[in-house]
């Protein structure tokens, strides 16, 4: 990204009302999840403590801004059955849950009419679309993040969101299959 871009942890530092996520792949294979994920492949463990290595810098980060009023909504939308990566990324959902965020999936099947943004993004106070840009396999494009502001994007984007977040099961209703 251009140094005059803000980096995702400073635009979640410093949202004031809102920051949500859309998922839309089924698999990723960004590096800092790749020791995890491989654990959980061979031996159905996963890392669910919210105080470790792996997951304390994002729950410290997501607590601070729930508790200074963000609400942080994910809605990943998924194909049924689900790949080993999302059946991965269920198993840890309830750190995100613990930390303030809200979940919710959405089975692609139900998605069929929906028009939704080419990329994974985020969408912060409204007003900034971050894209997230991955290659084929999974893992972060060159370059990985977008940041946009014009308004249409992000109305484009917020308005889809929204439509996906009011389809969606919450996670604790959500059965993976």
């Amino acid at each position: 990204m251009p140094q005059n871009v803000p980096s995702f942890d400073e635009l979640m530092e410093t949202a004031r009302s809102s920051a949500v996520h859309l998922e839309m792949r089924d698999q990723y294979a960004v590096g800092d999840e790749a020791g995890d994920f491989d654990t959980w492949l061979s031996e159905g463990r996963r890392d669910v403590d919210p105080a470790s290595e792996y997951w304390a810098p994002w729950v410290d980060m997501i607590s601070r801004a729930v508790t200074r009023g963000v609400v942080v909504r994910r809605a990943r939308i998924v194909s049924e059955p689900a790949t080993d990566y999302i059946r991965y990324e269920y198993a840890g959902t309830a750190v995100n849950v613990r930390a303030g965020e809200q979940v919710r999936w959405l089975p692609r099947r139900r998605t069929a009419d929906l028009l939704l943004p080419g990329a994974d993004l985020w969408i912060f106070d409204g007003t900034q679309v971050l894209f997230n840009h991955f290659s084929g396999d999974g893992d972060w494009s060159d370059p990985p993040m977008e940041l946009r502001t014009e308004p249409s994007i992000v109305k484009q984007c917020s308005d889809a969101f929204e439509t996906v977040w009011e389809r969606a099961v919450p996670h604790d209703e959500y059965e993976i299959r």
